[in-house]
């Protein structure tokens, strides 16, 4: 369909009823219509395997489906018949269920390299809980954050820190100081400056570049030798790096980790998992002040870990991680090869791991451009494509690979045009998609 034909009246209307009720339209900034070109932000009706549809009838091949958190497909039916026979049985009682025990023995069994787990709801949860923790352990009160990933938590101690910092006090902020991923001796210079008060490294394990030879066992090393505690935010890469996430890919062991999204693909489930001497902490077996650590009244409904047992059984059973792997790797060389063809290489660019993938729009100068993702993503949705990133899931069989890079292809074809006139407005259809993170509406 051509993109000046492809319009969303009923999407349109139901956004308007979305912002009415919902402030910023959506209940993650990320999924908000300011991400997408002005009037074409699909409101989904359901989805299946690795299409979604919208109120207006179109079908996608959806990336990035669920923020990353739905990696085998929507409605997966080892994961919609393990949540279906827990809600048939209850799902939330006055004490702990069975289920509770056998997800959490099944989490540690599939991640090794922890000894204790506590479930929660989102990731934000679990992160702000490892903080709290290490700020007990330690009896320190500074947190360092990696500054090249771009979220921990909802919480105080990481908005403060983004654009977006309003009614977060300063004395809260100034307890957060960050560091460059990949860069040892920055790392060292900051636990130095602030010896004795650094609580907790954390940092995703791996993103958009793999680690360097060494670049985490260094920074265990560091941990180590400043007393400190080292947290990995496994958010994305638990299951995708390896169904042990990137600390059992890399075999570089954290003192505490934090799980989510594709542990109970789409359904809300989150994990904190580490060491026993800092978990215990947050339990009854020890002498020491207690931690208030995790203690939420949803987070161990018994659906949401059934789900997180079958989403573990299916990766280890089905080679899900290899599956995801593959399928990126043929999505990431026929995108390489429609912008090499169309003489965008330069601009339209993917990156990250296989299992990971998202891409970049650069301006004739090489630069970020929100204009040319505008573009972009206006010829994807025309073409059925709902691409926020290159996110693959499981679900996907090779020819929605095809059918992508074939309109990735015809994408780019414009992007030259765009590149050739000087100025991407024409093909804009409205204002610009904006980042996230930004301190005006």
């Amino acid at each position: 369909m051509a993109v000046e034909d492809f319009q969303l009246p009923k999407s349109r209307a139901a956004n308007e009823r979305l912002h009415a009720v919902v402030p910023g339209g959506a209940h993650t900034y990320a999924k908000g219509d300011d991400q997408y070109p002005e009037h074409l932000a699909p409101v989904i009706s359901h989805g299946r395997g690795a299409h979604v549809w919208d109120v207006d009838g179109n079908r996608y091949v959806e990336y990035g489906s669920g923020l990353r958190s739905v990696s085998l497909g929507h409605a997966h039916p080892r994961v919609v018949e393990a949540v279906r026979r827990e809600l048939d049985r209850g799902s939330n009682f006055v004490r702990p269920s069975v289920v509770e025990v056998d997800a959490a023995e099944r989490f540690l069994a599939t991640v090794p390299t922890a000894e204790m787990v506590k479930f929660a709801k989102n990731g934000s949860d679990v992160t702000t809980a490892a903080v709290r923790l290490a700020r007990a352990v330690t009896g320190r009160s500074r947190v360092a954050v990696c500054a090249d990933h771009p979220f921990f938590s909802v919480d105080d101690w990481f908005i403060g820190t983004t654009p977006m910092d309003a009614g977060i006090p300063s004395a809260i902020t100034d307890l957060t100081v960050s560091f460059p991923y990949g860069d040892l001796a920055a790392t060292e210079e900051l636990l130095t400056r602030h010896r004795g008060d650094v609580a907790c490294l954390v940092l995703e394990p791996a993103g958009h570049t793999e680690p360097a030879p060494g670049y985490l066992a260094g920074l265990r090393e560091l941990a180590d030798r400043h007393g400190c505690v080292l947290v990995f935010d496994e958010m994305i890469t638990g299951l995708r790096w390896s169904e042990a996430g990137a600390q059992g890919l890399y075999g570089v062991v954290p003192d505490l980790s934090t799980f989510g999204k594709a542990l109970g693909n789409g359904f809300a489930v989150s994990a904190l998992a580490g060491r026993r001497d800092l978990m215990e902490r947050g339990g009854l077996r020890g002498d020491g002040d207690r931690v208030f650590l995790l203690s939420t009244t949803h987070g161990a409904e018994t659906h949401a870990l059934a789900a997180a047992m079958a989403v573990q059984t299916t990766y280890l059973e089905e080679g899900i991680t290899a599956r995801l792997h593959a399928l990126g790797e043929r999505l990431a060389a026929g995108v390489r090869e429609a912008a090499a063809g169309t003489g965008v290489a330069d601009h339209v660019v993917v990156r990250g791991r296989a299992s990971n993938l998202v891409f970049a729009t650069l301006d004739a100068d090489g630069q970020p451009s929100q204009e040319y993702r505008t573009l972009f993503l206006r010829q994807l949705l025309a073409g059925g494509v709902l691409a926020p990133s290159f996110v693959v899931s499981s679900a996907l069989d090779e020819a929605d690979i095809d059918h992508t890079v074939e309109v990735v292809a015809g994408a780019c074809a414009v992007y030259r045009k765009a590149l050739d006139a000087g100025d991407p407005t024409p093909w804009l259809g409205g204002r610009p998609v904006k980042p996230v993170f930004r301190r005006l509406a």
